[in-house]
């Protein structure tokens, strides 16, 4: 009797470990599948699907086997206390086993961290985020500029300066995407990068369509997750407002990675509050911008170098439309205002409108100076007046004290990100004692010019004067303070002159 109910026992298990072995091998197939071709980084999940194949066929072999010895015994009568101990360590065989590959399969699974496979052919998707929060103070402002702000004099504020979330990835064979939602700056969310692309293409190395930056301006250029200042510069800001816009561009680089480059047509309006452009007039814009990594050095991983690069643009704005027209260059006291006090308004009749800019960035270790100049021409139709011109330049010093260096990104001509020697951290450990790390330390300097009148247009003449320390917790989140010391010799419309004193800190963090 004993020996009949071990059999059935072991009959009952088989048929469990039947089943669980069924519905285990899909399972390993779909996730593996969809690993195997997500990026060249995990090319290696096809040899260990392979191996995991042949260790299930294998295990199903020997499970048929248990099941054949089994429906023998039952046809020969009862087993002997020798049947079963055989049949009891080929069981415990199969189950160690099918633990260990229960394991692999696990370790499969988690072969890819951060990213989130769907049902079809291997594509690859990114979530990422970042979060800014700014607090600015006004403790001296002359009143002779209030007439710039609307409301009068400015406001002590604390408010979300970023909040966005996008996704990004590759498609097959050679596709990708990239979409980033802002939830800050109002009731209605908007719309930052937001394109499709083709890589690795013959010449024109990586195409993308949609909405993301002109090529102009490098301290827009560079994401403002890594720049060292809060705010951009008044002249970066003033000609290429919030820089994106929806357009076709090509990016590459040489193979040295001592070249790189963008170009590409843009329309000149920004859509990133609305679902795109509206209109007859489609005011393109050609632009480019051509950079040369001079100096690299490769031994110390990239502590020195040297940047260089030259941009340019030609478009045609509608000069006719009163509230469309795309010739209007404006920007704020390089910190966060109700109005722009800088401000040409849109320019009646302009016909064209150009850019052409030069930038560096020197960097030897913990040091970095970084100069640039940008220039904007808009022709008129002879009833409006002449052409006018629009120029500004900045040039700022960084050391950080803590001895870390900003990285450059020698494909795309921009900053990256810095990481601290030694994370900031204050905790105590078993024995009681406080353990505690720095994090990095940076302290900078701006000079900003910028002169936005011509002739009868007059959008204001300014210069600041910007002291700045940057407190880098860990790679990922910083502590930032401005003092700014500025002088507008002329507002927009003439409307104001006076001196101004702002203070600012930003708390941020990405992921």
């Amino acid at each position: 009797m004993l020996a009949k109910f071990s059999i059935s026992t072991l009959l009952v298990v088989s048929g469990f470990f039947n089943f669980a072995i069924g519905q285990t091998v899909p399972v390993q197939q779909t996730a593996t599948s969809g690993l195997t071709t997500s990026s060249a980084a995990y090319s290696f999940v096809s040899q260990e699907e392979d191996e995991a194949t042949k260790k299930i066929a294998i295990l199903e072999a020997r499970l048929r086997e248990l099941e054949v010895d089994v429906a023998n015994k039952l046809k020969t009568g009862p087993s002997t206390p020798d049947d079963q101990s055989t049949l009891g360590k080929r069981l415990s065989f199969f189950e160690d086993a099918l633990s260990a590959q229960e394991n692999s399969i696990d370790k499969l699974e988690s072969a890819a961290p951060g990213y989130v496979v769907h049902g079809h052919k291997s594509p690859k998707l990114k979530l990422f985020g970042r979060i800014h929060t700014d607090y600015w103070a006004f403790p001296n402002v002359d009143e002779t500029l209030f007439p710039l702000e609307a409301g009068g004099n400015p406001q002590d504020r604390f408010n979300f300066r970023r909040m966005r979330l996008g996704v990004s990835g590759d498609l097959n064979d050679n596709m990708l995407y990239k979409f980033e939602w802002e939830f800050a700056g109002g009731v209605a969310t908007s719309y930052r990068d937001a394109f499709i692309g083709f890589k690795d293409l013959p010449l024109f190395r990586t195409v993308l369509i949609g909405n993301q930056k002109r090529p102009y301006g490098l301290d827009h250029l560079n994401s403002s997750r890594y720049n060292i200042f809060i705010e951009r510069p008044f002249i970066i800001e003033a000609i290429n407002q919030d820089a994106r816009r929806m357009g076709i561009s090509s990016n590459g680089y040489s193979d040295d990675l001592g070249w790189n480059w963008r170009f590409g047509v843009w329309n000149q309006e920004l859509t990133q509050s609305k679902s795109g452009y509206i209109g007859d007039h489609y005011q393109p814009e050609f632009a480019s911008r051509l950079a040369r990594t001079a100096w690299y050095d490769e031994a110390s991983g990239g502590r020195g170098y040297i940047h260089l690069a030259a941009s340019t643009s030609f478009g045609v704005p509608d000069g006719n439309s009163p509230t469309n027209n795309q010739a209007r260059y404006r920007t704020r006291p390089e910190a966060r205002t109700n109005s722009r006090w800088l401000n040409t308004d849109r320019i009646a009749g302009a016909d064209r409108n150009s850019v052409f800019g030069v930038e560096s960035v020197v960097n030897i270790g913990a040091f970095s100076w970084t100069s640039e100049y940008l220039q904007t021409k808009v022709e008129r139709r002879p009833a409006f007046g002449p052409n006018v011109t629009f120029n500004g330049l900045y040039t700022q010093v960084a050391y950080i004290l803590t001895g870390e260096h900003h990285p450059w990104d020698r494909k795309t001509g921009t900053l990256g990100r810095l990481k601290p020697f030694e994370n900031f951290f204050m905790v105590r450990d078993c024995d009681g004692c406080r353990q505690k790390g720095m994090g990095a330390w940076e302290v900078a300097f701006r000079y900003s010019h910028a002169d936005l009148n011509d002739d009868n247009v007059l959008g204001g003449n300014a210069d600041s004067y910007t002291f700045g320390m940057n407190w880098y917790w860990n790679s990922h989140a910083r502590m930032q303070f401005n003092y700014i010391l500025g002088d507008i010799h002329s507002g927009a419309q003439a409307a104001g002159q006076g001196n101004y004193q702002i203070a600012g800190i930003r708390l941020m963090v990405d992921f």
